[in-house]
């Protein structure tokens, strides 16, 4: 998958511009990065194109520590980061994400492959909003 793609693919399901889906994407990334193991995040930011490898590195730090925020923070840090304004527009900002970068990991389902082992590290709610990505939200 290419950013291109990438992006449009977050605009569609996120029902916005492309503009803004880079916004939601920057912001996820960040959130999600910041929530796995420096080792973990280095190997997804391995399988992105190199724009979104840019995003997803983005202020990170070798020596930093795994944040250990719950879905509320989570979903909050992202509303806070776009500026939306509440946490139906932000879950939908997040698993429109989580789907694009998926997609972008090889695994439709999300519990294959590298996309697996990501899920592995999320809490049990946060692992939810990453299953929901074919679903409700």
């Amino acid at each position: 998958m290419n950013e291109k793609s990438f992006v449009r693919e977050v605009a569609t399901l996120a029902d916005c511009d492309e503009r803004r889906a880079e916004t939601l994407i920057f912001a996820v990334f960040q959130e999600l990065r910041d929530r796995l193991t420096p080792n973990e995040a280095a190997k997804v930011a391995a399988q992105l194109p190199i724009s979104l490898k840019m995003l997803w590195m983005s202020f990170d730090r070798p020596d930093r520590q795994v944040r250990r925020i719950h879905e509320p923070q989570f979903l909050g840090d992202v509303a806070r980061m776009t500026g939306l304004g509440s946490e139906g527009e932000a879950k939908q900002a997040v698993v429109a994400v989580f789907s694009a970068l998926q997609d972008a990991l090889g695994s439709s389902t999300g519990t294959t492959g590298l996309a697996g082992h990501l899920m592995g590290q999320l809490p049990t709610d946060l692992k939810q909003l990453w299953l929901a990505t074919g679903g409700e939200f």
